[in-house]
């Protein structure tokens, strides 16, 4: 049985047991989060989609804890024009696992 839940503007495929980094909620680390903006469940021949959303499916999560990506280095140059930019950025995120998938 798996799903595609929508989280932080990103959809992602999950299944039971599931470990994902997800943009940063605000909860605590050790807590239950429910995501109920649920596109699509599939549980072998069973597919229900929404229309875009499934009203009765819900997806329980814990929260593992919170980090920083690794860093992305951008540099920008123009040749012969004299022009060099370095910039980074680190996103943070959530780390979840999910615990269940109810439709």
């Amino acid at each position: 049985m798996y799903a595609v839940i929508k989280t932080g503007g990103k959809q992602y495929r999950v299944e039971v047991g599931n470990k994902l980094k997800v943009e940063t909620l605000s909860a605590e680390a050790g807590s239950e989060i429910l995501l109920d903006q649920v596109l699509m469940v599939a549980d072998g021949e069973n597919i229900a989609t929404g229309k875009p959303l499934l009203d009765q499916a819900k997806v329980n999560a814990t929260v593992i804890g919170h980090g920083r990506h690794d860093k992305v280095r951008i540099f920008k140059l123009r040749r012969r024009k004299h022009y060099q930019k370095h910039q980074g950025h680190r996103q943070n995120y959530t780390e979840i696992q999910i615990t269940g998938i109810s439709a």
